[in-house]
């Protein structure tokens, strides 16, 4: 995994250098700022994976900071501050903050705590970046770009014959008719069409199967039309 970046937002030189050991110790980069105002100039010219924003500060405090963050940056942020109230902790946690360590803390204790909230971050953007690909044994298929890889080889498609594969591909288990496939991928009705959808699935396949004489990915369902397998079944569960 690439090292994560902590931007560290503090007046109190002494708390940045005791945390500065912890996160050397655990691969991390540290950036250091010791107040808001500092910190969204370095925000806005670096890439920062979490930042750990002390609430009391000269200048520009944690609140007013988190909030000017959080009108763009969705970026991870633990509150640091000396206070205990409940109020305090809500009011950090209801203008942005994703977690709030009271001082004087355990080292041990926000490092345990910006590991969560990088995993969790973690998680969302690996959700993210599946939520736009689809992945066919060894094809890929790529919502945003409308790009196609087998064997993380890019191909080239026409955009007919993307349109097809990822109507296949968003209905995997289920059998599309050539009357749906046509409506959907020329956006018209069916008028006796079946030609056009054969050639367009025989053009695809030359493209994506190792062998189009027998497809793998894209069968035919005789008298019906054609589907995608389901993933047990392309596994043969």
């Amino acid at each position: 995994m690439a090292e994560s970046t902590i931007l560290m937002v503090d007046d109190e030189a002494e708390i940045i250098q005791l945390m500065s050991i912890y996160f050397n110790n655990e691969g991390y980069k540290l950036l250091q700022a010791s107040n808001g105002v500092e910190a969204l100039k370095i925000l806005n010219s670096q890439q920062i994976d979490l930042i750990v924003l002390d609430l009391m500060m000269p200048e520009m405090d944690g609140l007013q900071a988190c909030m000017k963050i959080r009108e763009t940056n969705p970026i991870p942020i633990i509150m640091l501050s000396a206070k205990s109230q409940d109020i305090d902790k809500i009011s950090g946690l209801s203008i942005g903050a994703d977690d709030y360590v009271t001082k004087p803390f355990n080292p041990l204790e926000l490092i345990a705590r910006i590991k969560s909230q990088l995993r969790r971050m973690n998680q969302f953007n690996a959700i993210a970046t599946n939520a736009n690909e689809i992945h066919i044994e060894n094809v890929t298929i790529n919502i945003s770009s409308h790009t196609v890889k087998v064997d993380q080889q890019e191909i080239k498609l026409t955009p007919r014959q993307f349109a097809l594969l990822h109507t296949l591909a968003v209905n995997r288990g289920t059998v599309l008719s050539m009357d749906r496939i046509y409506e959907e991928v020329w956006n018209e009705p069916f008028m006796e069409s079946k030609n056009s959808v054969m050639v367009h699935i025989r053009k695809l396949r030359e493209k994506i199967e190792s062998n189009p004489r027998e497809p793998r990915i894209i069968k035919t369902v005789w008298g019906i039309g054609y589907k995608i397998e389901s993933d047990e079944k392309l596994r043969g569960e």
